[in-house]
């Protein structure tokens, strides 16, 4: 960890390891809030904490720039949390791991948080500097991005005293962007239906795990593989070769991240199962080459699984297999005004069994204003 807080500029980074050890994921920023207000209060800045938890820290100018352009810097304090299966990881108690990994900074097994913690970092080396001259500044640290934005919406009307504000939340360096999206969440019930286990059968766990993953708006272009989209893919082949039963499925965690691991426990014919490891392994291969460029990591892998009291209807199964096979996932449309700019994409988030309902989850985005970069670092 002692990696980060040498790289440059040290002040950023430095900030962003304090934040790793924050836990804060949306919903629950209770204590990155306080962070936040102490932060402003030891610098010995006018600092506010609104009713919903937003926080805004003012900077006076420096002597001389009093009659510049207010700047409010704004970024948000939450962050996604997801976790690899293997990680016993509780976002709501502990830290993020993080380290350097060649040129990139990431997490162990979890999110990282840079979303947006190193623009919220970058806003707080600059209200900590003293050797930067400005104009008024503003931090403006607005909670619960990642779930709906209500900390932005709950926002008092007139609070921010600046005339231009920076949003931080970018993706690459010495770009700056003008543009706006909107998504919308689509939630999908099936009533499983449970019905007793039939005799002949063995039950096998299939996950399907490595795969990259990403944010469901930044990262769709890019083609990596959707964890549900690959799971219910082999159900729906196995079960057409060999009729197999769903038990349980558990894919995704998040509406707003690429689904990277999924897995399901279902019911093989007894008198076939010494073909099922050969099966897995061609499905796999089948997979891998598909996204050789794209997601080279994925691993494709089934195992014993007790055996389950009930499963899930052979009607409701069908309907479940076919709506998420065939459900859009990925780039829907690209601008035709810009060159590499997504219009409308969907993610199918999450497939999971709660007790005996099955939910699946789709978020649609669509591109409101057309993304524009305005300006390019020389």
């Amino acid at each position: 960890m002692s990696d980060i807080r040498n790289l440059e500029p040290k002040a950023v980074w430095e900030y962003f390891y304090q934040l790793t050890q924050i836990p804060r994921p949306s919903k629950h920023e209770e204590a990155v809030t306080a962070f936040m207000k102490k932060f402003g209060e030891d610098l010995g800045l006018e600092t506010i904490v609104d009713k919903v938890g937003n926080v805004i820290i003012r900077k006076p100018a420096t002597p001389g720039y009093e009659d510049r352009k207010g700047v409010v810097m704004q970024g948000h304090i939450d962050m996604v949390p997801q976790a690899n299966s293997d990680k016993n990881h509780d976002f709501e108690k502990d830290p993020i791991t993080a380290y350097v990994d060649g040129e990139w900074v990431t997490a162990d097994g979890t999110t990282l948080g840079a979303d947006n913690g190193i623009g919220v970092a970058a806003a707080m080396a600059v209200l900590a500097s003293k050797d930067v001259e400005h104009g008024p500044i503003e931090g403006l640290f607005t909670i619960d991005e990642e779930t709906g934005m209500t900390g932005a919406f709950a926002l008092e009307p007139n609070v921010l005293k600046g005339d231009i504000l920076l949003n931080m939340d970018s993706e690459d360096e010495g770009e700056l962007y003008v543009g706006c999206a909107g998504g919308i969440n689509g939630n999908f019930y099936f009533d499983a239906k449970l019905k007793e286990i039939p005799s002949r059968v063995k039950a096998y766990k299939i996950s399907i795990t490595g795969l990259k993953g990403g944010h469901s708006g930044l990262d769709i272009p890019l083609e990596r593989g959707n964890a549900n989209k690959i799971l219910f893919r082999f159900v729906y082949e196995a079960n057409r070769d060999y009729g197999i039963h769903l038990t349980d499925v558990q894919g995704g965690s998040l509406r707003n991240a690429i689904p990277r691991e999924a897995f399901a426990t279902f019911l093989f014919p007894e008198n076939k199962a010494g073909e099922l490891n050969n099966y897995v392994a061609k499905f796999e291969a089948k997979i891998q080459a598909e996204l050789a460029s794209a997601d080279p990591g994925v691993k494709i892998v089934v195992e014993d699984a007790e055996m389950p009291k009930k499963m899930i209807s052979d009607g409701v199964q069908s309907r479940l297999t076919k709506a998420v096979y065939g459900c859009p996932n990925g780039v829907i449309r690209m601008s035709q005004d810009m060159k590499g700019l997504v219009e409308t994409s969907t993610n199918l988030a999450v497939v999971k069994l709660t007790v005996t309902r099955l939910w699946f989850n789709v978020y649609y985005v669509r591109q409101l204003i057309r993304q524009k970069k305005i300006w390019q670092m020389q």
